[in-house]
Parts: structure tokens; sequence; C-alpha cells
């Protein structure tokens, strides 16, 4: 236990040294205002901040600046929301191939591939997520719940870690008793 605490705190060092990762070019979202956000979030002095300040990216995420893109996100959603899970396969499915460079329809198709147990296609699309925007917290925080599914605690230590330095309140958090203590801005 001592040496997994060890390992915690070696990591922890090391990522509050690690510069944050720039965003790729998403065509399809204010990247600018993401920056602003994503510094004020690496520093939220509150879960409830942290919570405000998330809120506000998966808004800039979820509303693509492209019309056609935006009717198709919605129209996805609109599948999930009465369980039609074919349908919305269908369009993030078109989503994906007519904008690979829109993260969120990468992570609304890995979100629902983890859904239907599909979890070595929701990896694949969570790569492509975080190849366009490595700080995306709910990408790594989707991989963090695969890894806990297939058993694979340390791999889902390390992508937690990850994501806390990006959102340092994420609820996820709480899955590992050995990082309960307190929150650690980096």
């Amino acid at each position: 236990m001592r040496k997994l605490i060890n390992t915690i705190r070696a990591l922890a060092v090391l990522l509050l040294f690690a510069a944050p990762l720039p965003a790729m070019a998403d065509p399809y979202t204010d990247n600018a205002a993401l920056d602003e956000l994503f510094a004020q979030l690496r520093i939220a002095s509150s879960k409830a901040e942290a919570d405000g300040i998330s809120q506000q990216i998966w808004s800039y995420w979820f509303a693509p600046s492209d019309p056609d893109l935006d009717r198709r996100m919605d129209a996805s959603s609109t599948a999930l929301a009465v369980g039609d899970m074919v349908s919305a396969l269908d369009v993030l499915d078109a989503v994906v191939a007519d904008y690979p460079d829109y993260a969120e329809g990468w992570n609304q198709r890995a979100t629902l591939y983890y859904m239907v147990g599909r979890l070595d296609d929701s990896l694949a699309d969570i790569e492509k997520v975080l190849a366009i925007e490595p700080r995306h917290f709910g990408a790594l925080a989707g991989r963090v719940l695969i890894y806990l599914q297939q058993d694979k605690r340390a791999e889902a230590l390390q992508q937690m870690i990850a994501a806390l330095a990006i959102h340092p309140y994420l609820g996820e958090r709480g899955l590992f008793p050995e990082l309960a203590q307190h929150v650690t801005h980096v």
C-alpha cells in the first residue's frame, strides 16, 4: 500500500510541473474560449466553481458552429433520449465520417458504444477524441470507467490522475479512495 501511495505522489508531482496540453484546432468549437475556461478549471477553488466551469465547457463542446453538424448532434441526442440507440448510432456514424475533426462527435459515439457494452470500440473512439482535444476530461473519465470494468485498475488510476490534472473535482475521483484526501491543483 505504501508503494502505491508513493507512486501516486510521484505522479502527482510530475503532473504539477506538466504544462497543459494544447488543444488541437477543432474547427467547430470556440477554442479561445475553451482555453480560458480550462485555465479557470485548473485553479477552481471549489467543486461548485469547477462544476459551473465544466458545464460551460460542455456547452461549447455540444454547440458546434456548423449548422448542419449542430442539427445532426441534436438528432442523435433526441434519438438517445427516446432510447433509439440504432438511430443515434447511425447519426453519429455519419457525423464522425463527415466531420472527423469534431471531438464531441467521437465522444458521443464512444459514450453510446460504452452504453451498449462495445468497450473496445468505445476506447478506439476515445483515442480519436483525445487526439483532437487532449483536455477532454469526459473522454478520460470514460476511459477510467472502461479500464475499471476490464479489471485494469492501475491503468484506470493513471487515467484518473491525468483527468484530475485537467479537472481537479471530477466526480470519478471517488472511485479511488487513495485519491480522496484533498484536491491538488496542478
